[in-house]
């Protein structure tokens, strides 16, 4: 019997080529989403979840530069809420969401260049120990940064893309 895998990854590599498809980051580092995300002054965010979504966006952009050219402002919403009721009426089960609104703007002229949003969720099992609870709603917040980090990185490629052309 034929091997029809190579015919049909031929088919689609036609069909992509014919759709303009081009990589965000084709470019490297000199790429536009490349420059840009380098030449982003990260604002401070309040509280332990601002700390941690402001470190996962350092080592989502790389390198940057001294005297950045554009500045992210974002503001965060972190909840947790418990749902499930056990027999003794206490919760088995939370949701932590971090919702995240941010803004890229222009650092000398405070031109807002994109507003937009991001949010994650991740669900956490309560279980008797008060210390396993406390370890696995931190671990939900750092894995909750990284997420959010990625989609703010992702969307800031996608406005530096469509801007160059």
């Amino acid at each position: 019997m034929p091997d029809l895998r190579l015919p049909f990854l031929l088919l689609a590599g036609f069909a992509l080529a014919s759709c303009n498809l081009s990589p965000v980051y084709g470019g490297g580092e000199r790429s536009a989403p490349a420059t840009l995300l380098a030449d982003i002054g990260i604002a401070p965010i309040p509280e332990r979840a601002g700390f941690m979504v402001r470190q996962a966006l350092e080592d989502q952009f790389g390198r940057t530069v001294t005297n950045p050219r554009y500045r992210l402002e974002v503001v965060l919403d972190d909840q947790i809420t418990a749902f499930g009721l056990r027999g003794d009426s206490s919760a088995a089960r939370e949701r932590r969401t971090l919702r995240a609104r941010f803004r890229l703007l222009d650092a000398a002229t405070n031109q807002v260049l994109v507003d937009d949003s991001a949010s994650a969720d991740a669900g956490i099992d309560r279980v008797s120990s008060n210390f396993a609870v406390v370890a696995a709603e931190t671990t939900a917040l750092e894995r909750l940064s990284t997420d959010i980090a990625r989609q703010i990185s992702a969307r800031l490629a996608r406005y530096a893309r469509a801007r160059a052309g």
